[in-house]
Order: structure tokens, then C-alpha cells, then sequence
């Protein structure tokens, strides 16, 4: 029996599997991460409530993993595998980054868990990547050895946001005035997409109506500009939305040249999903290749979007299974 979890500043979401080459969940609960002091109680609970033997878990948390230990991004909390081991009794537990437990996870997708925004070339094999704007932007690679693929962690949402046109140009500097760093993170996530709405819009780019602004008070506004996008009911947020899909198509193809994801690129996240019929329209597509005389090489890429909400815990389960020999 494998324990796995997904970490994340809203939510955690906690799981018992079976079979770890292709999990089968057991039991599975979500909890609201911010009413809980740790990972340990959460878990604790979980054990307890299901009384199931655990001899392997694997946690994947949004922020960087050092020696097993990390400090989440988004929460208050310091997850430390050799602590969890101690506490809860289980004989190997390993913790690690969120968007490296997606990428195991890939594996474990069935084909109507993906959808094909390129297809790219029909013998593409090697390296692949994924990136995932939600809450951040989290980007993660997956190393090609001739016959399998091995995950590995990245911080690359962090790295220094560039520039392609006038305009972006112009929102790199409205951004550092109130940040200082900009990384791809404040412009590529939910956040994000806020903060491209409220460029153009303080920048006399577009009119922001009383109606909208009342809904973006009760809601989410990243979705809220979503919803207004795609409905085509404003200018503004169907704008916003329109840069938005360019620069994640830029930063992907970013990452897919710095990882040379010749066997593919996964787009992960809660954003992609609700957003499909954007992401297919060529907006991303033509930023993602736009890359000078690298552009055939990209174009050569398959770009899938990720579906599953939950590969980042499928792939945790994965990750235990693998280090611990279960497959």
C-alpha cells in the first residue's frame, strides 16, 4: 500500500494506492490545507480514519526540495520527509516538488487524459517537459535515458520574465515597479493574468465596466476575466487573455529548448483546462515556436494539455513505487 499527496496552498489532497505502475486508488480525501498545522495531521488523520498498513508515501509540495525538506510557497508550513517518517511510522518517505510529481504522473494518463494542441512529428522521442500555471508557475523536466524517463524538479517559473514586443516591454517596467524581480511567475498564473488585466487596463488599453468590476470584487478575477473573455462580453479581459496565452506559449517554448523536449511538451495546471479552446486557437502555438531558427525544431515538438487533476498525486503514488522498487 503506497500514500501519496498533493500539496497545495488551498488544498491537500491525500490518497491510498494500489499497484504503483498504474495506481489505483484505495481511498482518497481532500483536506483545506490552511485548516490544518501541518502535513503530519493531515496524514495522521488519514492513517487513523482508514486503519491501512503504509510502508511507502511520497508528498509533492509547491516550492523547492532540499535534502527531503521543504518549505511550501504558498503556506505556512515545512514539510520534511525524515520527520514524517519519524512521526507517522513509515518505513520510506520521500517528499518532493509538485510539478516533478505531475511530470511522473504523465505516465500514468490514459489518452483521454490528454488532449493534442500540435502533434508534432510522428517519430519524436527523447526528452520531454511540462509547465503548469495555477496558483504559480511551476515547470519541471523529465530526462530521456533510451528507455525511460526520469523526472526532475525546476524553479524555472522564477527565472527573469523577457520581454518579446513594445508593450511587453512596457509591462516588464510597470511590473518592477511594484515587485522589483519580475519572473515568468508574476505574468504566466492565475495572479498573472490579473496583473496583465490590470496593465491594460491603468494604462488606458481598455475600459473596465461597472459590472465587471463588481464581479471581479465577489469572485476570483482571474476567472472572472476568463469567463468575460470567452464570452466575448469584454474587450478588455478577451485582450488580457489573448497576451496571457501568447507569453505561456513563449515561456514554454523556453523551457522546451532549455530541457530539448524533443519528446514533448505536457501543459499542466488549472488554467489550461478551462481554457482549451485559447490554448487551441494558435495564440500559444504561435509564441511557442517563435523562436528564430530553432522555430523547425519546436515545431517538430508534440504539445499535449493535461486534463487530470490529479496526476500530481497519481505520480507522487508513482514516485514511491519507483524509489522504493515496487516497479
Amino acid at each position: 500500500m503506497i500514500l501519496a499527496g498533493d500539496i497545495g496552498g488551498t488544498k491537500t489532497n491525500i490518497a491510498f494506492f494500489e499497484d504503483g505502475g498504474r495506481p489505483k486508488a484505495v481511498a482518497q480525501q481532500t483536506f483545506p490545507s490552511r485548516e490544518h498545522a501541518g502535513l503530519e495531521e493531515i496524514v495522521g488523520q488519514f492513517i487513523s480514519h482508514h486503519a491501512l498498513r503504509v510502508r511507502h508515501a511520497a508528498f509533492g509540495v509547491a516550492g523547492p526540495v532540499r535534502n527531503g525538506r521543504c518549505e511550501a510557497t504558498n503556506l505556512p508550513w515545512v514539510v520534511d520527509a525524515a520527520t514524517l517518517a519519524a512521526e507517522l511510522g513509515i518505513r520510506d518517505v520521500w517528499v518532493i516538488n509538485d510539478l516533478e510529481a505531475s511530470a511522473y504522473g504523465i505516465a500514468a494518463l490514459a489518452p483521454t487524459d490528454l488532449v493534442t494542441i500540435s502533434s508534432g512529428a510522428a517519430d519524436a522521442a527523447g526528452n520531454a517537459a511540462i509547465i503548469a500555471a495555477g496558483t504559480g508557475l511551476g515547470e519541471a523536466g523529465l530526462y530521456w535515458d533510451g528507455r525511460m524517463h526520469h523526472p526532475f524538479a525546476t524553479e524555472g517559473g522564477h527565472a527573469n520574465f523577457g520581454a518579446s514586443d513594445a508593450v511587453e516591454a512596457e509591462l516588464l517596467h510597470w511590473l518592477s515597479a511594484q515587485f522589483g524581480h519580475v519572473s515568468w511567475e508574476r505574468l504566466v498564473s492565475g495572479p498573472g493574468l490579473l496583473n496583465i488585466y490590470r496593465f491594460l487596463r491603468d494604462t488606458g488599453r481598455g475600459e473596465e465596466p461597472a459590472w465587471l468590476a463588481e464581479e471581479m470584487r465577489a469572485e476570483d478575477p482571474a476567472a472572472v476575466i476568463s469567463r468575460a473573455a470567452q464570452s466575448g462580453k469584454s474587450p478588455l479581459c478577451l485582450e488580457a487573455l489573448d497576451r496571457f496565452m501568447g507569453l505561456y506559449g513563449s515561456e514554454a517554448g523556453n523551457l522546451a529548448l532549455k530541457t530539448m523536449a524533443t519528446g514533448g511538451v505536457y501543459v499542466g495546471g488549472g488554467i489550461a483546462p478551462k481554457n482549451l479552446d485559447k490554448l487551441k486557437d494558435g495564440t500559444f502555438m504561435k509564441r511557442f515556436v517563435a523562436k528564430g531558427r530553432m522555430q523547425k525544431l519546436l515545431e517538430a515538438m508534440p504539445v499535449n494539455v493535461i486534463l487530470n487533476d490529479k496526476t500530481a498525486l497519481l505520480g507522487a503514488a508513482r514516485c514511491a513505487a519507483v524509489r522504493s522498487g515496487l516497479t
